[in-house]
Protein backbone atom coordinates (compact mmCIF):
# COMPACT_ATOMS: atom_id res chain seq x y z
CA UNK A 1 0.00 0.00 0.00
CA UNK A 2 1.30 3.44 -0.94
CA UNK A 3 1.92 5.51 2.20
CA UNK A 4 -0.19 8.62 2.63
CA UNK A 5 1.63 11.89 1.94
CA UNK A 6 2.49 13.83 5.07
CA UNK A 7 3.26 17.31 6.26
CA UNK A 8 4.50 18.86 9.47
CA UNK A 9 2.42 21.98 10.18
CA UNK A 10 4.48 24.58 11.97
CA UNK A 11 2.55 27.06 14.10
CA UNK A 12 3.79 29.81 16.38
CA UNK A 13 3.70 28.74 20.05
CA UNK A 14 2.85 32.35 20.97
CA UNK A 15 0.07 32.72 18.37
CA UNK A 16 -2.29 29.81 18.89
CA UNK A 17 -5.25 32.16 18.81
CA UNK A 18 -6.60 34.58 16.22
CA UNK A 19 -5.77 34.25 12.55
CA UNK A 20 -2.96 31.74 13.08
CA UNK A 21 -5.28 29.26 14.81
CA UNK A 22 -8.10 29.81 12.32
CA UNK A 23 -5.83 29.44 9.30
CA UNK A 24 -4.25 26.32 10.78
CA UNK A 25 -7.73 24.81 11.11
CA UNK A 26 -8.44 25.64 7.48
CA UNK A 27 -5.22 23.94 6.42
CA UNK A 28 -5.86 20.86 8.55
CA UNK A 29 -9.38 20.44 7.16
CA UNK A 30 -8.05 20.65 3.61
CA UNK A 31 -5.32 18.12 4.35
CA UNK A 32 -7.82 15.70 5.91
CA UNK A 33 -10.06 15.91 2.84
CA UNK A 34 -7.05 15.37 0.58
CA UNK A 35 -6.01 12.25 2.49
CA UNK A 36 -2.79 13.66 3.91
CA UNK A 37 -1.31 12.97 7.32
CA UNK A 38 -0.67 16.22 9.19
CA UNK A 39 1.21 16.75 12.44
CA UNK A 40 1.10 20.06 14.30
CA UNK A 41 4.49 21.29 15.45
CA UNK A 42 4.63 23.91 18.20
CA UNK A 43 7.23 24.01 20.96
CA UNK A 44 7.48 25.93 24.19
CA UNK A 45 9.51 28.69 22.51
CA UNK A 46 11.10 29.34 19.08
CA UNK A 47 14.22 27.27 19.85
CA UNK A 48 12.14 24.30 20.99
CA UNK A 49 9.84 24.68 17.99
CA UNK A 50 12.83 24.66 15.62
CA UNK A 51 14.27 21.55 17.25
CA UNK A 52 10.94 19.74 16.96
CA UNK A 53 10.62 20.81 13.33
CA UNK A 54 14.07 19.47 12.50
CA UNK A 55 13.18 16.19 14.20
CA UNK A 56 10.10 15.84 11.97
CA UNK A 57 12.14 16.54 8.85
CA UNK A 58 14.73 13.97 9.89
CA UNK A 59 12.00 11.39 10.49
CA UNK A 60 10.63 11.99 7.00
CA UNK A 61 7.87 14.32 5.91
CA UNK A 62 6.86 15.30 2.39
CA UNK A 63 6.25 19.02 3.03
CA UNK A 64 6.93 21.53 5.78
CA UNK A 65 3.90 23.80 6.15
CA UNK A 66 4.26 27.13 7.96
CA UNK A 67 1.08 28.81 9.18
CA UNK A 68 2.06 32.33 10.17
CA UNK A 69 3.88 35.47 9.13
CA UNK A 70 7.43 36.27 8.11
CA UNK A 71 8.85 35.57 11.55
CA UNK A 72 7.58 32.00 11.50
CA UNK A 73 8.63 31.55 7.88
CA UNK A 74 12.09 32.66 9.03
CA UNK A 75 12.08 29.95 11.69
CA UNK A 76 10.88 27.37 9.17
CA UNK A 77 13.66 28.31 6.76
CA UNK A 78 16.26 27.45 9.40
CA UNK A 79 14.95 23.89 9.34
CA UNK A 80 14.15 23.37 5.67
CA UNK A 81 17.02 25.16 3.87
CA UNK A 82 19.09 22.66 1.93
CA UNK A 83 17.00 19.71 3.12
CA UNK A 84 15.18 19.02 -0.13
CA UNK A 85 11.83 19.17 1.68
CA UNK A 86 9.55 21.75 0.02
CA UNK A 87 8.04 24.62 1.99
CA UNK A 88 4.37 25.59 1.94
CA UNK A 89 3.19 28.85 3.51
CA UNK A 90 -0.32 29.62 4.78
CA UNK A 91 -0.02 33.31 5.69
CA UNK A 92 -1.39 34.64 8.96
CA UNK A 93 -0.71 37.81 10.88
CA UNK A 94 0.45 41.10 9.40
CA UNK A 95 3.64 41.24 7.31
CA UNK A 96 3.65 38.20 5.00
CA UNK A 97 6.25 39.74 2.71
CA UNK A 98 7.75 36.36 1.78
CA UNK A 99 4.34 35.16 0.61
CA UNK A 100 3.72 38.47 -1.15
CA UNK A 101 6.95 38.18 -3.14
CA UNK A 102 6.10 34.64 -4.33
CA UNK A 103 2.45 35.21 -5.17
CA UNK A 104 1.08 33.04 -2.34
CA UNK A 105 -2.47 34.12 -1.41
CA UNK A 106 -2.30 36.26 1.71
CA UNK A 107 -6.00 36.79 2.41
CA UNK A 108 -7.41 33.44 1.31
CA UNK A 109 -6.18 30.69 3.67
CA UNK A 110 -8.13 28.01 1.78
CA UNK A 111 -6.35 28.91 -1.46
CA UNK A 112 -2.98 28.96 0.33
CA UNK A 113 -3.77 25.60 1.94
CA UNK A 114 -4.47 24.03 -1.45
CA UNK A 115 -0.88 24.79 -2.43
CA UNK A 116 0.31 22.28 0.19
CA UNK A 117 -1.12 19.44 -1.89
CA UNK A 118 -1.37 20.96 -5.38
CA UNK A 119 1.19 23.78 -5.56
CA UNK A 120 4.01 24.04 -8.07
CA UNK A 121 7.52 23.67 -6.74
CA UNK A 122 9.64 26.78 -7.30
CA UNK A 123 13.34 26.64 -6.51
CA UNK A 124 14.11 29.83 -4.60
CA UNK A 125 17.37 31.40 -3.48
CA UNK A 126 17.98 32.18 0.17
CA UNK A 127 20.41 34.57 1.82
CA UNK A 128 22.71 33.29 4.54
CA UNK A 129 24.27 35.39 7.28
CA UNK A 130 26.54 33.24 9.41
CA UNK A 131 24.38 30.28 10.39
CA UNK A 132 21.12 32.15 9.80
CA UNK A 133 19.03 31.98 6.64
CA UNK A 134 16.56 34.60 5.49
CA UNK A 135 14.13 34.83 2.62
CA UNK A 136 13.16 38.50 2.30
CA UNK A 137 15.30 41.53 3.20
CA UNK A 138 18.05 42.30 5.68
CA UNK A 139 17.60 45.82 7.05
CA UNK A 140 20.34 47.85 8.71
CA UNK A 141 20.23 51.45 9.83
CA UNK A 142 17.02 53.46 9.98
CA UNK A 143 14.83 50.59 8.77
CA UNK A 144 16.24 48.22 11.38
CA UNK A 145 15.46 50.80 14.07
CA UNK A 146 11.90 51.02 12.73
CA UNK A 147 11.55 47.22 12.78
CA UNK A 148 12.79 47.00 16.35
CA UNK A 149 10.38 49.69 17.50
CA UNK A 150 7.45 48.22 15.53
CA UNK A 151 8.06 44.81 17.10
CA UNK A 152 7.92 46.41 20.54
CA UNK A 153 4.62 48.21 19.91
CA UNK A 154 1.42 46.56 21.10
CA UNK A 155 -0.77 49.13 19.37
CA UNK A 156 -1.75 49.79 16.65
CA UNK A 157 -2.07 46.38 15.04
CA UNK A 158 -1.03 45.39 11.55
CA UNK A 159 1.01 47.46 9.14
CA UNK A 160 0.10 50.68 10.98
CA UNK A 161 2.70 49.75 13.59
CA UNK A 162 5.41 50.41 11.01
CA UNK A 163 3.94 53.83 10.25
CA UNK A 164 3.99 54.83 13.91
CA UNK A 165 7.48 53.41 14.41
CA UNK A 166 8.73 55.26 11.32
CA UNK A 167 7.63 58.65 12.61
CA UNK A 168 9.15 58.00 16.02
CA UNK A 169 12.51 57.06 14.51
CA UNK A 170 12.47 59.97 12.05
CA UNK A 171 12.75 62.28 15.05
CA UNK A 172 16.01 60.52 15.98
CA UNK A 173 17.47 60.31 12.49
CA UNK A 174 21.26 60.60 12.18
CA UNK A 175 23.81 59.81 9.45
CA UNK A 176 25.50 56.42 9.76
CA UNK A 177 29.04 55.85 8.44
CA UNK A 178 28.78 52.58 6.48
CA UNK A 179 31.54 50.54 4.90
CA UNK A 180 30.29 48.09 2.27
CA UNK A 181 31.83 45.33 0.22
CA UNK A 182 29.76 44.19 -2.76
CA UNK A 183 31.63 41.24 -4.28
CA UNK A 184 34.92 42.98 -5.21
CA UNK A 185 33.61 46.56 -4.95
CA UNK A 186 34.22 48.54 -1.73
CA UNK A 187 32.30 51.64 -0.65
CA UNK A 188 32.45 54.03 2.28
CA UNK A 189 29.59 56.50 2.69
CA UNK A 190 27.19 58.11 5.15
CA UNK A 191 23.81 56.45 4.76
CA UNK A 192 20.39 56.42 6.34
CA UNK A 193 19.85 52.73 5.62
CA UNK A 194 21.23 49.78 3.72
CA UNK A 195 18.86 46.98 2.68
CA UNK A 196 20.00 43.64 1.27
CA UNK A 197 17.19 41.85 -0.54
CA UNK A 198 16.74 38.25 -1.58
CA UNK A 199 13.18 39.27 -2.41
CA UNK A 200 11.88 42.79 -2.82
CA UNK A 201 9.47 43.45 0.08
CA UNK A 202 9.73 44.25 3.76
CA UNK A 203 7.71 46.21 6.33
CA UNK A 204 4.29 44.95 5.13
CA UNK A 205 4.62 45.67 1.45
CA UNK A 206 7.41 48.24 1.10
CA UNK A 207 9.19 47.40 -2.16
CA UNK A 208 12.59 48.41 -0.85
CA UNK A 209 14.61 46.28 -3.29
CA UNK A 210 12.39 46.35 -6.40
CA UNK A 211 15.01 44.66 -8.59
CA UNK A 212 15.33 41.62 -6.32
CA UNK A 213 14.53 38.33 -8.06
CA UNK A 214 14.25 35.32 -5.74
CA UNK A 215 15.85 32.81 -8.09
CA UNK A 216 18.59 34.69 -9.98
CA UNK A 217 21.54 33.85 -7.74
CA UNK A 218 22.13 37.47 -6.66
CA UNK A 219 21.19 39.88 -3.89
CA UNK A 220 19.75 43.34 -4.56
CA UNK A 221 21.20 46.10 -2.38
CA UNK A 222 19.48 49.44 -1.80
CA UNK A 223 21.41 52.27 -0.15
CA UNK A 224 19.66 55.45 0.95
CA UNK A 225 22.31 58.09 1.48
CA UNK A 226 22.19 60.41 4.45
CA UNK A 227 19.42 63.00 4.11
CA UNK A 228 17.40 65.31 6.37
CA UNK A 229 14.37 63.75 8.04
CA UNK A 230 11.93 65.91 6.09
CA UNK A 231 13.40 64.75 2.77
CA UNK A 232 13.32 61.11 3.86
CA UNK A 233 9.72 61.51 5.01
CA UNK A 234 8.66 62.70 1.53
CA UNK A 235 10.53 59.78 -0.06
CA UNK A 236 9.17 56.98 2.12
CA UNK A 237 5.75 56.67 0.38
CA UNK A 238 7.63 55.85 -2.83
CA UNK A 239 8.99 52.70 -1.17
CA UNK A 240 5.61 51.03 -1.67
CA UNK A 241 5.82 51.33 -5.45
CA UNK A 242 9.59 50.92 -5.68
CA UNK A 243 9.95 54.29 -7.39
CA UNK A 244 12.28 55.54 -4.63
CA UNK A 245 15.19 54.02 -6.57
CA UNK A 246 15.04 56.94 -9.04
CA UNK A 247 15.69 59.44 -6.22
CA UNK A 248 19.18 61.01 -6.41
CA UNK A 249 19.88 59.97 -2.80
CA UNK A 250 19.22 56.28 -3.53
CA UNK A 251 21.78 53.87 -4.96
CA UNK A 252 21.16 50.29 -6.04
CA UNK A 253 23.60 47.43 -6.54
CA UNK A 254 23.64 43.69 -7.17
CA UNK A 255 26.07 41.22 -5.63
CA UNK A 256 26.44 37.60 -4.58
CA UNK A 257 28.41 38.49 -1.46
CA UNK A 258 27.77 41.57 0.71
CA UNK A 259 29.65 42.80 3.77
CA UNK A 260 28.31 45.61 5.96
CA UNK A 261 30.03 47.51 8.76
CA UNK A 262 28.98 50.56 10.77
CA UNK A 263 29.47 51.44 14.44
CA UNK A 264 26.53 50.85 16.78
CA UNK A 265 24.31 49.52 13.96
CA UNK A 266 22.43 46.23 13.96
CA UNK A 267 20.45 44.24 11.41
CA UNK A 268 17.05 42.57 11.13
CA UNK A 269 15.99 40.09 8.45
CA UNK A 270 12.50 38.71 7.88
CA UNK A 271 11.59 41.05 10.75
CA UNK A 272 13.83 39.09 13.16
CA UNK A 273 16.96 40.34 14.90
CA UNK A 274 20.09 38.94 13.26
CA UNK A 275 23.14 40.57 14.84
CA UNK A 276 25.13 43.72 15.31
CA UNK A 277 27.31 44.85 12.43
CA UNK A 278 29.77 43.97 10.97
CA UNK A 279 28.28 41.02 9.15
CA UNK A 280 28.44 39.25 5.80
CA UNK A 281 25.58 37.99 3.62
CA UNK A 282 25.80 35.41 0.84
CA UNK A 283 23.22 34.41 -1.74
CA UNK A 284 22.74 30.63 -1.85
CA UNK A 285 21.07 29.74 -5.16
CA UNK A 286 18.01 27.47 -5.07
CA UNK A 287 18.41 26.70 -1.36
CA UNK A 288 14.73 25.82 -0.90
CA UNK A 289 11.71 24.76 -2.94
CA UNK A 290 8.51 26.67 -2.21
CA UNK A 291 5.03 25.54 -3.23
CA UNK A 292 3.48 28.39 -5.20
CA UNK A 293 0.57 28.93 -7.61
CA UNK A 294 1.14 27.90 -11.23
Amino acid sequence: MTPRPSTAVLVNPASLTGSSAKNAEVALRHLARAGWDATLVSGSDPADTLERTRDHLAAGTDVLTVVGGDGLVHLGLQAVAGSGVPLAVVPAGTGNDFARALGIPRRDPAAAARLITDGTRRAVDLARCGDRWFGTVLASGFDALVTRRANALRRPRGGARYTVATFVELARLRPLPFRLRLDEKELALDATLVAVGNTCYYGSGMKVCPDAVPDDGELAVTVVESAPAVRLMTTLPRFYSGSHVTHPKVRTYRARHVELAAPDVFAYADGEFISDLPLAVDCVPHAVSVLVPE
